[in-house]
C-alpha cells in the first residue's frame, strides 16, 4: 500500500504556497494500528443516536418531503413499474385485436394510439427511468456513501418524471395520446390534429430533463462520493456501468431535445423545419431521433449487464473473470453505439458507402457485447456455482439475448433489412433484444437486491413460477414473429385479411402474451404482497462480497454506520472484520456532531479525501419546483402559453430558493475531524466540488444539444439545394460581430469577478457581476436585431427558420447565464458569497465558459457561415 500521509501538513501548520481552502491534514491511508483501536460503547452508542436523529425520515405526511435515496430510489422504481405494467395492458389489447383476421375488438386509430404509447411508455417511462431509479437506490450501497451528492436533485426529477408520465400515458383516457408511432416521424406527426403530437414532444422532454438530471446526480456519485481507497480500477462493476450508462445518457438524449425543439417549433409557430415544401426536409428529424434512438438500445442493455455482474460473482463464488476487459467492453460499447444510428436508416435512400460503414459499425458492436457475456461464462465456469433464484433469471436472460443478438447480426446486412424492415421480423428482434437484455435481469436483480431494500425475501416458489410462465410466454408470444415478419406481415398494422395465412401464428402469439402477464401478475404479487409476518432476513444473505451487503438489519437510515477505508473490489470476502468496524464507528465520519447530514468527497481518480460534503435534507421546495416545471411544459400543449411562462418563472423562483437556502452554506467551523487522524475541509471550490463537477457534466450535455442544432445548419446544406435560397438575405454582420463582443465582455467580466473575489476585492467584484449581465443582455439584443432587421422571415423557408432558431438558443443560454451572475451578485451582498466561501461564482465561471464557446460558434453559424456556402 502506498503511503499518502506526507502528502498531508501536520495539523496547524501551512505554507504559504498553498490557495486560500483549506487542506486536509492529518494521517492518510490509516495504519493497521488505527483501524484496530477499541471505540469506547458509550461513545458510539451516542454518536448512533446523533447519526439516527439526523438521518430519521420525516414521519406522517411530511413523508413525502423525503429526499433519501433510499426512498426516492423505491417511489422511483414503483412508478417506473406501474407504467411498465399500464404500457403491457397497452400491448395485451393489441395483441387480442390482432389474434384473428378483420378484428374489429379496436378502431384504427385507437390501435395507433395504444402502439404509439406502449412503445413510448417501455422507452421513456420504464427502460432508463428504472435504470436511474435503481442506481439511486443502490448506487451509495455500493460505494459506502451515506446519500447521493444532490438528494433534492433526485427527488426533483422523480416527481418532475412522477406529472410528466401520468400527463402523457394519461393521454390514453381522454382520446387524445399521440398515434404517430413513438418514433413520431414527420410529416404524419407534424401535420396531425389535436394535441397528441404535442403531448409526446413536450411531456416526454419534460420527462428527458428529468432523465438528464438523474444522469448528473449518479454521473458525480460515481466520481466523487466514493470511499477512501477505492481507486477508479476497484470499483464495483455496477459503479462502471452506472458512470458508462451516465455517459451515453448525457450524449444521447440531448440531440432528441434538440430535435424536440425544432418540431414543436414548426407545430406551434409554423417553422418549416420538416417541411420539403418550404425547404425543410424530414430525415433530419430521423437523424436527430435515431442518434438518440440506437444509443438509447444499449442505455436499456448495459445496466442490465451491471445487474448481471454483481449475481454472477455471487452465484459462482468468486470474483469476476475478466474485470478490466468487461470494463473496457462497456466503454467500447457505449463508444460505438453512438456510430449505429443509421442502422435504423438502411431503406431511406442513403449512398451505399454509409449503408457500408454503419452496416459494419452494427456488426462490431457484437464484439465489445460478446466479451461482457463470455466474461460471466468464464466465471460461472470456474466457480462453485449455486443456482440461486436471481441466477436462473439471468440464464434466462442471457439464453433471449443471445438469440435477439443473433437476429440483431442479420438486420444489421443491408439487403436482408431491405426485406425484413417494418414486418413483424423487427417487432420479434426488438423484443428478444429488450426481454432478455433488460426485464429478465431487472427482475433477477429484484430478488436479489430485494433483501437488501427491504430486509425481506421474496418467495423462492413464486419466483420460479413467475420465471417459467415468463420464459415460455415470451417465447411462444415472439418465436412466431420472426416467421409472420418473414411473411410479410407488416407492423403497426391493426388488422388483417384471412386469406394471407398469418391466422394460427397470431393467435399463438396473443396466447404466449397472456402467459407473460400471468408470469409478470405473478412477479408484482410476489414483490407487493404483504410481508408484515415475514421474519426478516439475515444481514448477507446470498454471500455477496461488495459493500451494499454491510448494510444492518434493520435498518437505521443513515446508509453506512461510518465511511469505510476500501483497498480491493471485493472487501467482504477480503476482509473479513470489515463490517465489524464499519459498525463499531472506527472509519470515517462516524458521528453528526453537528447535526448535519453528511458523507465523504474523494478525488476523481484515486478516492483521495477530499472534503466532508453536507448533503440537503427534507424539503418540499423540490415538488414545488416539479410542479412549476410540468407547468411550463405542458401548457404549451393546448397553446395556453401565458400560465406557462407564468409557471417557468415560478419554477425558476423556486428553484433559486432552493439554492439560496440549501447549498453551498457557509459552515460553522472551517475544518471537521473525520475520523482515523484525518480532518477535512467542510468547504471547497472549484473542480474539488460536487456542484462543480454537476455543471461541468450538466453543460457537456448542453453542448451536444447546440452541436445538434448546427448538425441541423451543415444537414441542409449538404441535403438541400436551396440552402441559402438564393437571394436571401443573410443576418447582420455589424450587429452580429457587436453580439461576439459583448458576449466575450460579459464573459470576461465574470471570469475577473471571480478571481477578484478570490484576492478580497470585493467591491470590484460587485461592479462585475453588476456589469456583466448587462453585456449580456445588450449581446442579445443584438443578436436578435442581426437577424430581425435583414427580415428573415422564419415561417417563409428553413433557411431564416434555422438562424432564428439558433439564436431563440442562445437568448435562452443568456438569460439563464444573467441569472446566475445576478445570483452571484446578490449572494456578495447579502454574504452568502465572500472571498473564502465562492463556489456559486466558480460554478458561474464554468458555465460562462461553455456559453461563451457555444454563443460565439452560434453567430459565426449564424453571421457568417451563410456567406461562405
Amino acid at each position: 500500500m502506498t503511503d499518502f500521509a506526507d502528502t498531508f501538513p501536520p495539523r496547524g501548520t501551512r505554507s504559504n504556497a498553498e490557495p486560500a481552502d483549506p487542506q486536509p491534514q492529518g494521517i492518510y491511508p490509516p495504519t493497521e494500528e488505527m483501524l484496530n483501536e477499541p471505540v469506547d460503547p458509550a461513545i458510539a452508542r451516542a454518536q448512533e443516536n446523533r447519526l439516527r436523529a439526523v438521518w430519521q425520515q420525516p414521519q406522517g405526511w411530511r413523508y413525502w418531503s423525503a429526499v433519501n435515496n433510499s426512498e426516492v430510489g423505491a417511489w422511483y422504481s414503483l412508478t417506473a413499474f406501474a407504467f411498465m405494467l399500464a404500457a403491457g395492458v397497452l400491448a395485451l389489447l393489441m395483441r387480442v385485436q390482432l389474434a384473428v383476421p378483420d378484428n374489429d375488438f379496436i378502431s384504427a386509430d385507437r390501435f395507433n394510439q395504444f402502439f404509439t404509447m406502449h412503445g413510448s411508455a417501455m422507452m421513456f417511462l420504464f427502460a432508463v427511468p428504472m435504470f436511474e431509479a435503481i442506481s439511486i437506490l443502490l448506487l451509495p450501497a455500493f460505494l459506502g456513501a451515506r446519500d447521493m451528492p444532490f438528494p433534492r436533485l433526485s427527488a426533483y426529477g422523480y416527481w418532475s418524471f412522477l406529472i410528466g408520465g401520468i400527463f402523457v400515458l394519461g393521454s390514453v383516457l381522454f382520446d387524445v395520446a399521440p398515434n404517430s408511432g413513438w418514433f413520431m416521424y414527420p410529416p404524419l406527426a407534424t401535420e396531425a390534429e389535436g394535441p397528441g403530437s404535442d403531448i409526446w414532444l413536450l411531456g416526454l422532454s419534460f420527462i428527458e430533463v428529468a432523465s438528464i438530471a438523474a444522469a448528473v446526480e449518479l454521473i458525480v456519485g460515481v466520481i466523487k462520493c466514493r470511499p477512501p481507497g477505492m481507486r477508479i480500477n476497484l470499483m464495483p462493476l455496477y459503479a462502471w456501468y452506472v458512470l458508462v450508462v451516465g455517459g451515453m445518457i448525457l450524449f444521447a438524449f440531448p440531440p432528441l431535445i434538440a430535435g424536440d425543439f425544432l418540431f414543436e417549433m414548426q407545430r406551434s409557430f409554423d417553422w418549416p423545419f420538416f417541411d420539403p415544401e418550404r425547404g425543410g426536409d424530414p430525415m433530419l428529424w430521423q437523424h436527430l431521433f435515431w442518434i438518440f434512438g440506437h444509443p438509447e438500445v444499449y442505455i436499456i442493455f448495459l445496466p442490465s449487464i451491471a445487474i448481471a455482474a454483481m449475481v454472477v460473482p455471487t452465484a459462482a463464488r468468486r470474483p469476476i473473470t475478466g474485470y478490466s476487459w468487461i470494463v473496457l467492453s462497456a466503454v467500447g460499447t457505449g463508444f460505438l453505439s453512438f456510430g449505429l444510428w443509421v442502422h435504423h436508416m438502411f431503406t431511406t435512400g442513403l449512398p451505399s458507402l454509409s449503408l457500408g460503414f454503419f452496416s459494419a459499425a452494427s456488426e462490431a458492436v457484437v464484439i465489445p457485447t460478446g466479451v461482457q457475456l463470455f466474461a460471466f461464462v468464464a466465471t460461472l465456469m470456474v466457480g462453485r456455482v449455486k443456482m440461486i433464484l436471481p441466477m436462473l433469471w439471468i440464464a434466462g436472460a442471457l439464453a433471449i439475448f443471445t438469440a435477439g443478438g443473433l437476429t440483431g447480426i442479420m438486420v444489421a446486412v443491408a439487403p436482408f433489412d431491405w426485406q425484413v424492415h417494418d414486418t413483424y421480423f423487427i417487432v420479434a428482434h426488438l423484443h428478444y433484444t429488450l426481454f432478455g437484455g433488460m426485464i429478465f435481469p431487472i427482475i433477477g436483480g429484484v430478488y436479489y437486491f430485494y433483501p437488501f431494500i427491504t430486509k425481506k425475501k421474496m418467495s423462492d416458489r413464486l419466483g420460479r413460477w413467475a420465471f417459467w410462465l415468463m420464459f415460455t410466454g415470451f417465447n411462444l408470444c415472439f418465436l412466431p414473429m420472426h416467421v409472420t415478419g418473414l411473411q410479410g406481415m407488416p407492423r403497426r398494422v391493426f388488422t388483417y385479411p384471412e386469406e394471407l395465412g398469418w391466422n394460427a401464428l397470431n393467435m399463438v402469439s396473443t396466447i404466449g402474451a397472456f402467459v407473460t402477464a400471468a408470469g409478470v401478475l405473478v412477479f408484482a404479487w410476489d414483490l407487493l404482497r404483504p410481508k408484515s409476518r415475514q421474519p426478516l432476513t439475515e444481514r448477507n444473505p446470498w454471500g455477496g462480497g461488495t459493500l451494499e451487503w454491510a448494510h444492518d438489519v434493520p435498518d437505521p437510515g443513515w446508509g453506512a454506520r461510518s465511511v469505510p477505508y476500501i483497498t480491493s473490489r471485493y472487501p467482504l470476502w477480503d476482509e473479513p472484520e470489515l463490517v465489524g468496524r464499519m459498525d463499531a464507528g472506527r472509519f470515517y465520519i462516524p458521528d453528526a456532531p453537528e447535526g448535519k447530514r453528511e458523507t465523504i468527497v474523494t478525488s476523481a481518480v484515486d478516492a483521495v479525501p477530499q472534503h466532508v460534503a453536507r448533503v440537503t435534507g427534507p424539503a418540499w421546495c423540490t415538488i414545488v419546483a416539479a410542479v412549476f416545471t410540468g407547468g411550463a411544459f405542458i401548457f404549451p400543449t393546448f397553446h395556453w402559453y401565458p400560465p406557462a411562462i407564468v409557471c417557468g418563472v415560478l419554477a425558476i423562483a423556486t428553484v433559486l430558493y432552493w439554492l439560496w437556502t440549501s447549498t453551498a452554506q457557509i459552515p460553522e467551523a472551517p475544518m471537521k475531524d473525520a475520523g482515523l487522524g484525518l480532518r477535512l475541509p467542510t468547504y471547497v471550490s472549484g473542480a474539488k466540488a460536487p456542484g462543480w463537477w454537476a455543471v461541468f457534466i450538466t453543460m457537456l450535455g448542453d453542448s451536444t444539444a447546440f452541436a445538434s442544432l448546427v448538425f441541423g445548419v451543415f444537414f441542409y446544406w449538404t441535403a438541400r439545394p436551396d440552402f441559402p435560397p438564393e437571394g436571401a438575405d443573410h443576418a447582420n454582420l455589424a450587429l452580429a460581430a457587436l453580439a461576439a463582443a459583448l458576449i466575450a465582455a460579459s464573459w470576461g467580466a465574470t471570469r475577473i469577478a471571480r478571481s477578484q473575489n478570490r484576492r478580497g476585492n470585493v467591491a470590484r467584484t460587485r461592479i462585475l457581476l453588476a456589469a456583466a449581465p448587462v453585456l449580456a443582455l445588450a449581446s442579445a439584443t443584438s443578436l436578435v436585431g442581426a437577424v430581425w432587421l435583414p427580415d428573415m422571415d422564419p415561417v417563409s423557408h428553413v433557411y431564416p427558420a434555422m438562424m432564428w432558431a439558433l439564436v431563440v438558443w442562445f437568448c435562452a443560454h443568456t438569460l439563464l447565464g444573467v441569472i446566475m451572475q445576478g445570483y452571484c451578485l446578490a449572494g456578495s451582498v447579502f454574504g452568502k458569497l465572500t472571498p473564502r466561501y465562492d463556489a456559486d461564482l466558480w460554478n458561474t465561471a464554468l458555465f460562462w465558459h461553455f456559453k461563451l464557446v457555444m454563443g460565439l460558434v452560434g453567430i459565426a453559424v449564424i453571421a457568417l457561415l451563410p456567406r461562405m456556402l
